[in-house]
């Protein structure tokens, strides 16, 4: 299997932190940024880190930009640099570009220049946060077409000490289980340190621990239902 070779354009803090995930996944990365500083940040941490103009067609060729077939703009305080650079990309026939949009107004222009992959950070962060201020017990989820969601659960009070048999997600809360993330503490180097591991498929006669995080498939209002009666 080929690696995946992607080039990230704008290493500021959401841009590195990309850059950093995809090469500890295996990915071959190459980070650019105009600003030496930035790269020199990066430059142990992915295969390539270059200082240049990204909207300079002929410096993004002398770095074999063609070669990527994914460019993931992650330019944040300069739109026109942005739209200046993804039109460059554009130019040299990228095949994928992922952009970053900052409010409704630079998402519409972005879909107008033809790009289809569009990120947010600022606004899904405001929205996670938002939901877990008005919902505690919400760690994380996954938003799904039709007012579904994937949602991790800090196991409400309630549920603690009972086996999924005797809690009836399925019946009750019209809720699928699709696993539970059990903490342990392990020693390193003598010191305690938390871990978290995923329990596989449990079955019914598992029983739910106080530190238990449970994911969980359903319609929103079934899981704030589930934690409302439970927590």
């Amino acid at each position: 299997m080929n690696r995946q070779k992607f080039a990230v354009i704008g290493i500021g803090q959401f841009g590195s932190a990309i850059a950093r995930a995809l090469s500890k996944s295996g990915a071959e990365v190459m980070a650019i940024d105009i600003e030496g500083d930035l790269i020199e940040s990066i430059t142990d941490e992915v295969a390539y880190a270059v200082a240049l103009d990204a909207t300079d067609k002929k410096a993004l060729l002398s770095q074999d930009i063609k070669d990527y077939h994914t460019v993931v703009v992650a330019i944040g305080g300069n739109f026109e640099q942005e739209l200046l650079c993804i039109v460059t990309l554009m130019d040299l026939g990228i095949k994928r570009i992922i952009a970053r949009a900052r409010g409704a107004s630079q998402h519409r222009i972005l879909m107008q220049l033809g790009i289809k992959e569009i990120f947010s950070p600022e606004d899904e962060v405001g929205i996670i946060v938002a939901e877990r201020l008005l919902n505690p017990n919400l760690v994380s989820y996954l938003q799904l077409p039709d007012d579904y969601r994937i949602a991790e659960l800090i196991a409400p009070k309630r549920c603690v000490g009972r086996t999924l048999d005797d809690i009836d997600l399925r019946d009750r809360y019209r809720l699928s289980l699709v696993t539970i993330k059990k903490e342990t503490i392990v020693k390193v180097d003598d010191e305690p340190v938390v871990e978290q591991h995923i329990a596989g498929v449990p079955d019914s006669k598992t029983v739910i621990d106080e530190k238990d995080f449970l994911v969980v498939f359903g319609k929103n209002k079934d899981i704030d239902r589930f934690i409302e009666i439970n927590d």
